[in-house]
């Protein structure tokens, strides 16, 4: 629609009611009566003694019904126009048209009709524009393409840069690495092409399975050493300072219950950690496996429990450094052809120095259900968060049940709060798997397990003992162990256990 100009002397009259009196019934029959014609022009005395000259026209097209209707709702939305109101209108739509002006637009003795009005092309047959309209519009697409070209070139090759140089100085922060298997630094970064094709370029055949950072799979070196690589998700949380954590952490830890990294590879946006390979997976897919988990007797229970008890101590006192796991759970204990046990997964774990003790972080990371309370909700953590993580582990394997979704008959309750219950009532039995209920000795002894991993999940910090007091307690059976307190309750029972927390 296309406005131009209207009537400003009209306005004292009512334009519109004056035009409709004055002119619109003669010029719309005459209009809709024209045939294929379809106009009418003539002039009339105004307001103030001034002469209007009018036109109206509608599209050959439109019958004479059609052609009044156009007009008539043209007439009628003109005190809604912006142009309402002054000296000439020309109101045009898309089948019909009215101009009206105080001078002669038109020859009032011609009898030869104005041009047709015609409906509009469609886009595609419109006239090119005049050459000097076209000579500016490319000009101003000129202006803004090139140099939103030139911006985006620019951000690209600075983030390649920047990439690099990340990349360049991870690689040699991981080669500063001297650790006592790792002869050169060479030795211990592998090319892309060669774990490509130790993993049958990361077959689905291949796939271990899939951590909260990436899929896991099985491959085969050259030298034909199965290993397992851990592939990490562009989008996933671990980034890289998490990657280089996991490497100079592991490379530097040498203890039969934490599983070996052989080597890293980063070759563009791939970040690779390879693993000696594990063949029985980790202890969740056994332990809360209704089949598989009576492979898991009680002789091979005690022993993973003891296992995980030496790794986590050495971990905190007996390795070259002070490292706090914060991320312990079933997922992340691995079994190999043995059944003992390999702490895994240290992207997540906090170096300290020799003599500190504790540390605070805004940066809530682990598992719903094995945090510690203090950890969970204020950030503070030490050796004891890592104690408390052990004991909700205890309880796990002694009850074949996760921590989160302990099943009592038709009732699904929290696994602390039951045993602390049990406990209480001199009922622990209850939270002993039923596999193992039916011996009167083992019952003991998983009672006394029970006992211990109690005193690891107390709520207050100071209650709850260290590693080393742990691994005594475990090994010896004279030993009289303290009466626990209560644990941290965790009741969301609508909280997954594997759900992992990365809270920035």
């Amino acid at each position: 629609m296309f406005l131009s100009v209207s009537l400003k002397h009209l306005s004292l009259l009512g334009p519109v009611q004056y035009i409709q009196n004055a002119l619109a019934r003669e010029y719309i029959l005459t209009a809709s009566q024209g045939g294929k014609k379809k106009y009418a022009s003539n002039s009339t005395q105004g307001p103030d003694f001034q002469t209007i000259y009018a036109l109206v026209q509608c599209t050959a097209d439109l019958s004479a019904e059609s052609c009044v209707n156009c007009l008539s709702v043209g007439y009628q939305s003109l005190p809604r126009c912006s142009c309402y109101g002054k000296r000439g209108v020309n109101f045009m739509m898309p089948s019909c048209n009215f101009r009206y002006e105080i001078y002669p637009f038109f020859d009032e003795l011609s009898t030869q009709a104005p041009p047709p009005l015609s409906p509009p092309p469609p886009p595609s047959s419109l006239p090119p524009p005049p050459s000097g309209k076209d000579d500016k519009t490319t000009r101003t697409i000129i202006i803004i393409v090139v140099p939103t070209v030139i911006v985006v070139i620019l951000i690209v090759c600075i983030s390649l840069i920047l990439m690099r140089r990340r990349r360049r100085k991870l690689v040699n922060d991981i080669q500063s690495i001297h650790g006592d298997d790792i002869t050169t630094a060479e030795s211990f970064q592998y090319d892309f092409s060669t774990i490509r094709a130790a993993t049958d370029n990361f077959s689905s055949a291949n796939k271990l399975g899939q951590g909260g950072f990436g899929p896991v799979y099985k491959g085969k070196l050259p030298n034909s050493q199965e290993v397992a690589v851990k592939r990490l998700s562009a989008d996933s949380g671990q980034g890289d300072l998490e990657f280089k954590n996991e490497v100079m952490l592991v490379a530097r830890l040498q203890h039969r219950n934490l599983v070996r990294l052989l080597g890293f590879c980063l070759d563009g946006t791939e970040r690779l950690l390879v693993y000696e390979f594990v063949p029985n997976a980790s202890l969740d897919q056994f332990l809360f496996d209704p089949v598989k988990r009576r492979q898991l007797d009680w002789e091979r229970r005690s022993k993973i429990i003891g296992g995980v008890a030496k790794g986590i101590l050495y971990l905190h006192e007996d390795s070259r450094l002070r490292i706090i796991h914060r991320d312990l759970k079933a997922s992340n204990v691995l079994l190999d052809a043995e059944m003992n046990p390999k702490i895994a997964d240290f992207g997540m774990a906090r170096l300290f120095e020799l003599d500190e003790t504790q540390g605070s972080t805004n940066r809530i990371v682990g598992t719903y259900g094995y945090m510690a309370p203090e950890y969970a909700m204020h950030g503070q953590f030490s050796v004891k968060s890592d104690v408390f993580s052990f004991g909700v582990l205890v309880l796990e394997i002694l009850s074949g049940q996760k921590n989160t979704c302990f099943r009592n008959g038709e009732s699904v309750e929290d696994l602390l709060s039951y045993a602390w219950t049990n406990w209480q009532e001199g009922t622990a039995a209850n939270l002993i798997d039923p596999m193992f209920r039916g011996s009167s000795g083992l019952v003991r002894d998983i009672k006394r397990y029970i006992h211990i991993a109690l005193l690891c999940v107390q709520e207050n910090i100071g209650d709850r003992p260290t590693m080393a007091a742990v691994v005594l307690m475990l090994s010896s059976l004279s030993l009289s162990l303290p009466v626990p307190s209560g644990p941290a309750y965790y009741t969301h029972n609508d909280i997954s256990p594997e759900i992992s927390l990365i809270k920035e």
